[in-house]
């Protein structure tokens, strides 16, 4: 193995050894509402007290979540809205989630762009330039709808040739919605830990916020079938 191909691997190399480590060591126990509830008050007076140290660790520590593909990222949102209120939360979490979607992103298209594209056949090729050409309304669509593995949706677009520029700002644009939603639900875990319950963090694919959600979907898709209905009419 060369130097080069070396070093196109070793970030991706990083971020996957760190999600093995967390995995084998059972790391996820120590990120739960459990572990919340028991140390609410100290963590909550903590933060009260270092509200701008706090938020730097929150985003630093979410960004690294989403990078490695921890399997703790439905829990932190919630917990920036526990911490800092619904929308400081909700905006923490955004920037972070981006920031480390975008790490992702980068060190993907660093290890896999080119072997993708030389390995790519004729449909995959056909695949890569229509969704090259609308790429911010399809990712757009992919970040507004849950039911994507996020992980999953940091790593396709690197491979199909996405820039950074529309990625990032269809990240930041597409995940506000859930972060809301997620927050407000982190928000009342006070009242919940006061009352000795769990909270309901599939509230998200209740209909009264996954309708909303599928519509804003469909909405960010408009432009691409315009196009599509448009340059169908102009074809002889």
């Amino acid at each position: 193995m060369t130097l080069p191909l070396l070093r196109r691997l070793l970030p991706v190399a990083i971020l996957l050894l760190g999600l093995v480590l967390f995995l084998s060591f059972g790391l996820e126990r120590y990120f739960s509402f459990e572990m919340l509830s028991r140390h609410h008050a100290d963590l909550t007076a903590w933060v009260s007290t270092h509200v701008a140290l706090a938020a730097f660790v929150f985003i630093l520590a979410y960004a690294l979540v989403v990078a490695f593909s921890l399997p703790i990222a439905v829990i932190i949102t919630p917990v920036g809205g526990f911490l800092f209120g619904v929308w400081l939360g909700a905006a923490l979490s955004v920037i972070a989630a981006t920031l480390g979607s975008v790490a992702l992103f980068l060190a993907a298209r660093t290890a896999f762009r080119d072997l993708f594209h030389a390995r790519a056949g004729r449909a995959l090729a056909r695949l890569e330039e229509g969704f090259r050409r609308d790429s911010f309304n399809y990712l757009l669509f992919l970040r507004l709808v849950p039911v994507f593995p996020f992980w999953l949706v940091n790593i396709v677009p690197a491979l199909l040739g996405m820039k950074l520029g529309p990625y990032t700002l269809a990240t930041l644009i597409g995940i506000i919605p859930g972060a809301i939603v997620y927050s407000s639900v982190g928000a009342g875990f006070g009242t919940l830990i006061d009352r000795g319950e769990a909270p309901n963090l599939s509230v998200i694919f209740e209909w009264r916020l996954l309708l909303p959600l599928l519509g804003l979907a469909a909405l960010s898709l408009l432009p691409v079938v315009y196009t599509r209905l448009r340059g169908g009419k102009a074809a002889p």
